[in-house]
């Protein structure tokens, strides 16, 4: 399927490792040119340089996605050289877990006020690409954590607050031809990834948490890109304040 991606400008934060990295691979692959920040220097020039290798044009830069001056600055200069932006993705979080005040002011900091601070600062470029083709999208990875809880944890409420704003951001801006939709993974496995290191570390629970999965394993990160990407396409162009959950079934709810 032509997703119709060719020449579209991408933004995508935490986009050197795991699902951003994904995301930005496969929106290379589809010819979409891509601007990707994370926090290592080295890692961003690494990719960097393989996404240009895709033969697009793919920019990027350290930053600390929590410094909303910073973020703002930088999403400006990636819009420029690119020359605009179709489409943003908010995939970078914090992974605390618990209940202890560092742990909600980590992940509210870097996952909601990241997402936040980047559409304010994407939104103009979005608008413009909006009216000029008819279509942009928001993408923000949540977590089926939004929706299930064993015990008081912020993780799982900052994932279900990042897909309450979207349906509101969905409402507010539909008149303006901008999408905002959320994808919520399970359980995702790379290497240098939480569940590798608590495969590493943990090898009991990490066999527990895996036997959970009706499907006997845990996604990809280029299975939960594809879902992304796939929202963000024009070929999503009616679809907007979605959650979709690409879980392996491993949630027990039904997504009504």
């Amino acid at each position: 399927m032509d997703l119709h991606l060719k020449s579209k400008n991408a933004v995508i934060l935490g986009g050197t490792r795991g699902i951003g990295r994904a995301i930005a691979d496969t929106l290379a692959v589809e010819g979409a040119n891509v601007a990707i920040c994370a926090r290592n220097a080295d890692q961003v020039k690494e990719a960097v340089t393989a996404l240009n290798g895709k033969g697009v044009r793919a920019t990027g830069a350290p930053v600390d996605i929590t410094d909303g001056k910073a973020l703002t600055a930088w999403i400006e200069s990636a819009a420029k050289a690119l020359g605009g932006i179709d489409l943003l993705f908010s995939n970078a979080g914090a992974m605390a877990q618990g209940n202890d005040t560092t742990g909600w002011e980590a992940n509210f900091k870097l996952d909601i006020l990241g997402a936040v601070n980047a559409f304010e600062a994407a939104r103009p470029h979005l608008e413009k690409a909006a009216d000029e083709k008819g279509d942009a999208a928001f993408i923000i990875i949540s977590s089926v954590s939004a929706a299930e809880a064993d015990n008081a944890s912020s993780y799982g409420p900052i994932k279900a607050a990042l897909i309450h704003h979207a349906k509101g951001l969905a409402r507010q801006y539909a008149t303006k031809k901008i999408r905002i939709n959320t994808v919520s993974p399970g359980m995702v496995y790379f290497k240098g990834g939480v569940w590798h290191m608590v495969e590493t570390n943990m090898p009991d629970y990490f066999k527990n948490a895996m036997s959970r999965n009706p499907m006997g394993r845990a996604a990809t990160p280029e299975e939960i890109a594809n879902a992304a990407v796939f929202l963000a396409s024009p070929v999503s162009a009616f679809t907007t304040g979605s959650n979709l959950v690409v879980d392996g079934a491993i949630s027990h709810r039904v997504n009504f």
